[in-house]
């Protein structure tokens, strides 16, 4: 089986366990500190990488400046908002949800930005994730359990999603070319250009290097910001933007099955139905069929 028909799979996988990471984050350090110290670290390892492995940096000013500019829309701006939003009190699951509405912005988006069109079938399974997603975690939020949220929280989060949003389609616009190692070293600096100030304005910046927090560090680090961001980075270079946008659509579903599992929260039936659908709605983004001609 080859890299292309795994690479989706492993890449939802490592990408859902952002969600319990951020929990978790939340209960050993202040988020915004916790990001800066994930970004330094995995930017450290990142060039380390590619001076082991003589990797050729990019040498036009304009490519590098790209690269720096996506990592700061891709992971800068979107966790930041996200970590700082749960952080405030909006609940994972419904941050979930927000995080599931980026492949329907990215794909209405595409079409202006870089000209990339849909199928009807793509459409269509757009919206079926869609409806899968609100299926399988919409039902927490009614009756006694229900949390208030925050409504300025709220507004960050979203704002997370439009950055996310903005910076693949930015990365699909003007990163053709480099070495992938060599990018995403440069967006971790990006997203540490954002995250510390922030955290510097907002948190005390104080850490206490536990073995939670260790541990907690070399999973984000290892796992998410370097094992997930490969792959992602590998899809976006291989395929089109909606298809590899279409793959969060997996992350809140995936998400919840290891929140059951790792903090014993209840596996309903709408959650197993969601997923169901959510799954159908990813096959049918990314099964290959006649494009749409452009509009004339």
């Amino acid at each position: 089986m080859t890299l292309d028909r795994l690479a989706p799979a492993i890449f939802v996988l490592l990408w859902s366990t952002g969600w319990v990471v951020a929990k978790f984050g939340g209960i050993v350090s202040e988020p915004l500190t916790f990001l800066s110290v994930r970004y330094a670290v995995a930017a450290a390892l990142f060039a380390g990488l590619c001076l082991a492995m003589g990797v050729a940096w990019p040498r036009e000013r304009r490519v590098i400046a790209h690269a720096v500019v996506s990592g700061a829309f891709l992971h800068g701006f979107y966790l930041a908002a996200v970590w700082w939003a749960i952080g405030q009190g909006v609940p994972a699951a419904l941050s979930g949800i927000i995080a599931a509405l980026q492949p329907l912005m990215t794909a209405f988006a595409a079409p202006y930005f870089i000209g990339e069109r849909l199928t009807r079938q793509q459409k269509l399974g757009l919206c079926l994730g869609f409806a899968g997603v609100l299926i399988a975690v919409l039902p927490k939020f009614f009756g006694a359990a229900s949390a208030e949220v925050v409504g300025f929280a709220l507004l960050v989060n979203v704002l997370g999603m439009v950055s996310v949003t903005y910076g693949t389609i930015y990365q699909k616009q003007h990163l053709h070319s480099g070495d992938i190692r060599a990018i995403a070293t440069l967006q971790y600096i990006g997203a540490l250009a954002v995250t510390f100030p922030v955290a510097m304005a907002l948190e005390t910046v104080r850490v206490e290097p536990n073995w939670g927090f260790l541990a907690l560090i070399l999973w984000s680090v290892v796992g998410i910001s370097m094992g997930a961001i490969l792959l992602l980075l590998y899809l976006l270079r291989r395929g089109q933007v909606a298809r590899a946008a279409s793959l969060i659509y997996l992350v809140p579903p995936l998400a919840a099955l290891q929140a059951a599992a790792v903090f014993g929260e209840e596996l309903t039936l709408p959650m197993i139905v969601g997923t169901v659908i959510v799954v159908s709605g990813v096959y049918l983004t990314n099964r290959k069929g006649q494009p749409t001609p452009p509009a004339e």
